[in-house]
């Protein structure tokens, strides 16, 4: 039998105050499950369990709008994958905590010893102490990246898959050494079979730290041997010249700061027989998500700068012909057919642009929204422009 409180109830059994119930319901955080008919706000006990979560990301650092973005869909259902992030996130700020305690220790133990000041132990905590936020930061990025593949893999019309694909495009023939510049959480190596890993060096780098914690966590204890997992810019690439006999970069040269110095980078790695894989968008990949959110309110960009102008397929070919012998460009066919609201919305909360400001308030609307949309046509049908050149010296 579900048992139901009254605000003031609900506030003393949490050991929160009523101010604070209060609110959380009024950012809409935290809606009661139903106000009786004498006006009372009730809440049931799952709602300890979205209270609860609040308070551990709110610890966590998250701000209440980012909060909102990752709880707003979440049911009693949920818990274990509730639980499972929550645990992620809290491994991960022991492991910062820990260096803390030991750069402070040894920051101490040098003071003791020498009665002097060691200013690169100081530099130290202060980016020890920068990294709070880093973490955060990290993991809306890694998480991000999780929603858009998880759109791509439930909604494709396209039964390949994309990344079984991009897989399929890379030719391991004599490969000796392996180099992904921006390689996410790893995804495109799942489809690797051991086989083909065994006896190559293979190195996954991205520019962000906790994307390669999530890559080597999401390849797995067993098969992490494989790889070598490092934090890099591909602008500066720390490797001699013709090390590598392939060099792949999914989604990422949009990305960078100065294409052409990494464009330079990557071609100096590369070995005189080698291919470079690199693959983007076209100008009209899922234009649809845009128009459908322009719709709701025009003011919305999902994107600061359309990336396919900065390197896409209609482009892309050109920006790489200065440094490389040929430039072939392969197609990806692939479409989108959505029939749920919640994928959409997670979606759209995930890019880049200025989505969360203008839909933080009024998300339960945008929902209403799609979902009228789904009702209406049975579906939402999303047009896919994905593609890949190779490359060589």
């Amino acid at each position: 039998m579900a048992h139901y409180y009254t605000t003031g109830e609900f506030a003393r059994m949490a050991h929160v105050t009523i101010r604070t119930i209060r609110y959380y319901d009024n950012k809409g955080l935290l809606k009661p499950s139903f106000v009786n008919e004498s006006g009372y706000r009730m809440y049931s006990d799952e709602d300890f369990l979205k209270l609860q979560k609040i308070l551990s990301l709110k610890y966590l650092g998250f701000s209440l709008k980012e909060i909102s973005n990752m709880t707003i869909h979440d049911t009693s259902s949920d818990i274990l994958q509730s639980l499972k992030m929550q645990i992620d996130l809290v491994q991960k700020k022991m492991e910062n905590m820990n260096q803390m305690e030991h750069a402070l220790q040894n920051t101490m133990q040098i003071v003791q010893q020498t009665n002097q000041i060691d200013w690169n132990e100081i530099l130290n905590l202060i980016h020890l102490t920068d990294m709070e936020k880093t973490l955060v930061e990290q993991y809306k990025n890694g998480a991000n990246l999780n929603i858009r593949i998880s759109l791509h893999e439930q909604y494709s019309s396209n039964p390949k898959g994309w990344f079984p694909w991009l897989y399929e495009q890379i030719d391991f023939t004599g490969v000796q050494n392996l180099l992904e510049v921006g390689c996410g959480n790893g995804e495109l190596w799942k489809q690797v079979p051991d086989n083909v890993l065994q006896g190559k060096y293979i190195c996954l780098s991205d520019a962000s730290g906790g994307m390669v914690h999530d890559a080597a966590v999401n390849i797995g204890r067993e098969r992490k041997k494989f790889f070598d997992f490092r934090v890099l810019d591909c602008q500066e690439l720390p490797f001699p010249d013709g090390h590598f006999q392939r060099v792949a970069a999914n989604h990422v040269l949009f990305y960078v700061q100065n294409m052409a110095k990494a464009l330079e980078e990557i071609s100096r790695v590369l070995s005189g027989d080698g291919e470079f894989y690199c693959s983007t968008y076209g100008t009209g990949h899922m234009h649809e998500i845009t128009e459908l959110v322009q719709e709701f309110d025009p003011r919305i960009s999902l994107s600061e700068v359309a990336l396919y102008k900065l390197f896409g397929l209609e482009n892309g070919q050109k920006l790489l012909e200065p440094y490389f012998s040929s430039v072939e460009k392969r197609m990806y066919e692939d479409s989108l057919w959505v029939d749920k609201p919640e994928p959409l919305l997670d979606y759209i909360l995930s890019c880049h642009g200025n989505q969360s400001e203008l839909l933080y308030p009024r998300q339960r609307e945008f929902k209403k929204f799609l979902e009228e949309k789904i009702r209406r046509d049975g579906g939402i049908s999303i047009t896919k422009e994905a593609g890949i050149f190779i490359c060589r010296k």
